[in-house]
């Protein structure tokens, strides 16, 4: 049970830490994590009784 829980801890921190570094260096590679911008417009009735 204590090997369970030792791999199970490792695989955690090392997808996190996994994770941390391909948010760091992916733009060094060519990933661009900014959204597509757009604008978006929707007309809007209000009841102004």
């Amino acid at each position: 049970m204590g090997k369970l829980l030792r791999l199970m801890t490792f695989l955690i921190v090392a997808s996190a830490v996994g994770l941390v570094s391909y948010a760091y260096l992916g733009p060094l590679f060519g990933v661009d994590f900014s959204p597509r911008q757009q604008e978006v417009r929707q007309p809007v009735t209000l009841n102004g009784d």
